[in-house]
């Protein structure tokens, strides 16, 4: 058990968390949910005693092992990959070093093996004998191989690392598990693996994940943090959002009913404080607006974006054809014998394994790349709008976000560019912002202001919902659900593939996978996933 006791947190006049009691409990896994900026990773760092709360305490049981998904993927850089995960139990780790140097010595002595005796011991009784063969399945589990196991962490590309950082966090069933963003840069494999695994643990578990899903699957509770104050909820993330959405439409329409009231009895009063006949009732009418209360609701910290993407003309039948395309890079074959037919009104979510291979096929249908082979042909009526993974290029000036803006704008006015950066949440001052200093998500609402100006009727979005908030993932999902176009998109984001798609194209070495489904549909189907293996193989 964890016990969070008048936890405070303070920079300054900021106030982070103010008085924060909670208490996590064995056999629960809360979700952390807040806006960006609330405090959701700082608060993960109090718990796990990485910084320290300004006031107020955190309590563990003593006894308890406490694990963390590290963030460093450079600090194990020069251990094996083995090593690195049966670190995530320090005591273990340590033990068998110290075993290992007792019984490296030349000159082994009755101490030593008195010692020896005593970690053999604390050794066995902590299922030390297992630890290698545990720990190379939960990597093999995770799609590592086991000639791999072996090698330096240093030698494992990005996504590998992630793995063995993630391995290392869940072995050896800790008693609380701290993860945040677990799911980032992780397969649809992995993170389904992940999701079963959190399933079945029995131990206390805090996770923070912008993955809709994926809170969904393995959350039992979830943690609010808004007002600098934490509340928690019985539930998954679908069941808390849907609840406090009515709970606000409820107290929108009392607080409607009660200032309703209170404009008729103003009205009342105005108009016969001066009347002797009805002073009276005006005298009665002013005490009981005195005593009318409205509960207002405060205004939170979250803030949803107003995505709306329309079509300046509708498209006509013709679409796009794509014919045999054929894409390689410097490490090889991306992809090959791409052939498609986008129809009017598909929504078409794309996969693969290697990411480089959707991102390549997008830039080259989007005309920034160009194929090695083949040829596609976009209807006459078409006017698309590209939202490309790596967008850095565009930010390479020094130009504020309302002068930025309106080079994409054939509206010049003021006023108009900066309705399109409101409805992103660049208000006030904040549109006066240079664009080179712009964080990951901010460039992403830029970017999606830029295609809402176009008007276009085909959308290419590669990874639309990167760097963002839940509450900006949120509306994306709904705007591509309502857009009336056609969609060619890639997401990480389970919900919004889920919800948006109805028709998947997986792209392999061998050519692709077109199967009109939803997302589930695909993943589950036992026929598609032997024939996915072969395509990969």
């Amino acid at each position: 058990m964890v016990t969070v006791s008048n936890v405070s947190l303070q920079y300054g006049k900021r106030v982070l968390f103010d008085e924060v009691n909670v208490k996590f409990t064995p056999g629960n896994c809360y979700g952390l949910i807040g806006a960006n900026g609330a405090g959701k990773s700082t608060f993960m760092k109090i718990l796990s005693g990485e910084i320290e709360a300004t006031k107020g305490q955190v309590s563990i049981l003593p006894g308890m092992r406490l694990s963390v998904l590290k963030q460093n993927h450079f600090e194990y850089n020069e251990f094996t990959v083995l090593d690195t995960v049966i670190m995530g139990n320090k005591r273990l780790f340590q033990i068998m070093k110290e075993k290992d140097a007792i019984y490296a010595k030349p000159d082994f002595s009755e101490a030593d093996g008195v010692k020896a005796s005593e970690l053999e011991a604390e050794f066995a009784e902590m299922n030390g004998w297992d630890a290698e063969s545990n720990a190379a399945t939960m990597l093999t589990n995770m799609g590592i191989e086991p000639d791999r196991h072996y090698t330096f962490v240093k030698d494992l590309d990005g996504k590998s690392k992630v793995k063995t950082l993630l391995a290392q966090a869940l072995f050896g069933n800790p008693d609380i598990l701290l993860l945040d963003e677990p799911t980032n840069d992780l397969d649809v494999e992995t993170i389904s693996w992940l999701e079963d695994f959190l399933a079945e643990f029995q131990n206390t578990v805090v996770v923070i994940s912008h993955d809709r899903h994926f809170l969904d699957t393995v959350c039992t509770h979830i943690c609010d943090i808004d007002f600098s104050k934490l509340s928690i909820y019985s539930g998954n993330y679908s069941f808390w959002y849907q609840m406090s959405q009515l709970a606000l439409r409820q107290r929108a329409d009392q607080n409607k009913k009660m200032e309703d009231k209170r404009t008729e009895l103003q009205d009342f009063v105005r108009r016969f404080s001066a009347n002797a006949s009805k002073s009276r009732q005006a005298t009665s009418r002013k005490k009981l607006l005195d005593k009318l209360v409205i509960d207002e609701i405060p205004a939170s910290t979250r803030r949803y974006p107003g995505i709306i993407f329309k079509q300046e003309r509708e498209a006509g039948d013709q679409i796009l054809m794509v014919e045999g395309l054929q894409k390689s890079n410097t490490n090889g074959l991306l992809f090959k014998d791409v052939n498609i037919n986008v129809n009017k009104g598909d929504k078409i979510a794309f996969l693969s394994k290697n990411q480089l291979s959707v991102s390549a096929l997008f830039n080259i249908l989007a005309d920034v790349d160009q194929a090695d082979s083949g040829k596609y042909t976009f209807g006459t009526t078409i006017y698309k709008a590209h939202l490309p993974n790596e967008n850095a290029h565009f930010f390479n000036n020094d130009l504020n976000l309302i002068d930025w803006l309106r080079q994409f704008s054939k509206e010049k006015d003021e006023t108009y560019i900066r309705g399109f950066l409101g409805k992103m949440l660049f208000t006030g001052e904040e549109v006066l912002k240079k664009c080179n200093v712009l964080s990951g998500g901010e460039k992403v609402r830029c970017m999606t202001s830029r295609m809402m100006l176009m008007n276009p009727n085909l959308l290419i979005l590669d990874e639309p919902t990167n760097h963002l908030d839940l509450e900006s993932i949120i509306s994306y999902n709904d705007a591509l659900k309502d857009y009336a176009g056609t969609i060619l998109f890639t997401s990480h984001d389970h919900e919004l593939m889920q919800t948006v798609a109805n028709r998947i194209i997986e792209v392999t070495p061998k050519g692709i996978i077109d199967k009109r489904c939803t997302y589930d549909e695909y993943l589950e189907n036992p026929q598609l996933k032997e024939w996915r293996m072969k395509m990969y193989s």
